[in-house]
């Protein structure tokens, strides 16, 4: 009776180890047996019992077959892809570095918009282009639609050739006449250049000529708002052309002439020389010849024929760099197309 119920306490309650009197090895042994037996009811029972089954296996009818234990799906490893392809060398670049630094939406203007107000081409047209492929900025090529830009310092190129963004920049052709003077203002009263541009100025563009013509000669004359272009357009270290008709007293010999000035002339100021000399026609005492040189200084091309024997009687300036006198009339002035500007960067190295 005694051991009934020591097992009945033992298997009732766990705690019945600790407040059990009885220290013979049968009951401590049955009574750890129903603890670990009481466990396990519990957690069969905790998984919930459908009528009055085992708690040790799920309600089922005795008809019903037991089923087959499902047998595990075998995992089968993805094979190995191997790639041949090189590797970059800097397989980690900095965003700045694939090409213009992006700016902040509100900041800048789109590309396309830029474009457009450069006269490139129309919104859509630039949206083709960027796509393309054909629209650099800062010096990486451009594929992403509504790129934001500083027209102020992004140097952009379209097709190799730059493009000039900025609105207050302004750049222009003008056929200087025979008898004005290469200045903005004359203090004597005599016709200048400054009276061509006068309404230009009166409406706030601030305009200078980039280098001079004598009075005496005509022809092409660039006027612009952009220093630096025009520093280097004048500065010698570029050697930008210039292309010169002259009319001359006597018939040259093209040979003999055109040695001598290619080979350089000693005049009162150094040494001077010519890129290329060319005899284009003669005639009645008198010659036209085409003359390209780099040199800047003041009456060269007249001091250079005079000291050959050749003084001239009129003179034309045709060509500076990659720009173009044409068919324009004397006294007129003509907007620089944006080829003719990307050229002028291109020859200075801007």
């Amino acid at each position: 009776m005694r051991g009934n119920q020591s097992r009945s306490d033992w298997g009732s309650d766990s705690r019945g180890a600790g407040r059990g009197g009885d220290s013979r090895g049968g009951q401590s042994r049955t009574g750890f047996g129903s603890d670990r037996a009481g466990f396990g009811q519990d957690r069969n029972a905790s998984r919930g019992r459908i009528g009055g089954g085992s708690p040790l296996a799920p309600h089922t009818s005795p008809n019903t077959p037991a089923k087959k234990k499902a047998k595990p799906v075998k995992q089968v490893a993805a094979p190995v892809l191997i790639s041949n392809a090189k590797p970059a060398r800097r397989q980690r670049v900095d965003a700045d570095a694939q090409g213009p630094k992006k700016l902040p939406w509100g900041e800048g203007e789109r590309l396309q918009k830029v474009l457009a107000k450069a006269g490139v081409a129309s919104r859509r047209a630039a949206e083709e282009m960027i796509e393309a492929g054909r629209i650099e900025v800062d010096g990486k090529i451009v594929r992403e639609q509504g790129l934001r830009i500083d027209p102020q310092t992004a140097v952009v190129r379209v097709d190799g050739v730059r493009v000039v963004i900025r609105d207050e920049q302004v750049y222009l052709a003008l056929n200087k006449p025979k008898g004005w003077q290469s200045t903005m203002s004359d203090e004597m009263g005599r016709p200048c250049v400054g009276d061509i541009v006068a309404e230009r100025i009166a409406a706030g563009q601030r305009l200078f000529h980039v280098g001079r013509l004598d009075a005496d000669t005509e022809g092409l004359l660039l006027l612009t708002n952009d220093g630096d272009l025009a520093h280097r357009l004048m500065h010698p270290s570029f050697e930008v052309s210039k292309t010169y008709l002259a009319t001359v007293n006597g018939e040259v010999k093209n040979r003999e002439v055109g040695k001598l000035l290619k080979d350089g002339v000693e005049l009162e100021d150094g040494p001077a020389k010519v890129d290329r000399f060319q005899v284009l026609e003669v005639g009645q005492g008198k010659s036209l010849v085409k003359v390209v040189l780099h040199e800047g200084r003041k009456h060269i091309v007249r001091r250079l024929l005079a000291e050959v024997g050749h003084p001239v009687t009129a003179l034309v300036r045709t060509h500076l760099g990659p720009v173009a006198l044409g068919d324009q009339r004397p006294g007129t002035l003509r907007v620089l197309g944006r080829d003719e500007i990307g050229k002028l960067y291109e020859a200075v190295s801007l």
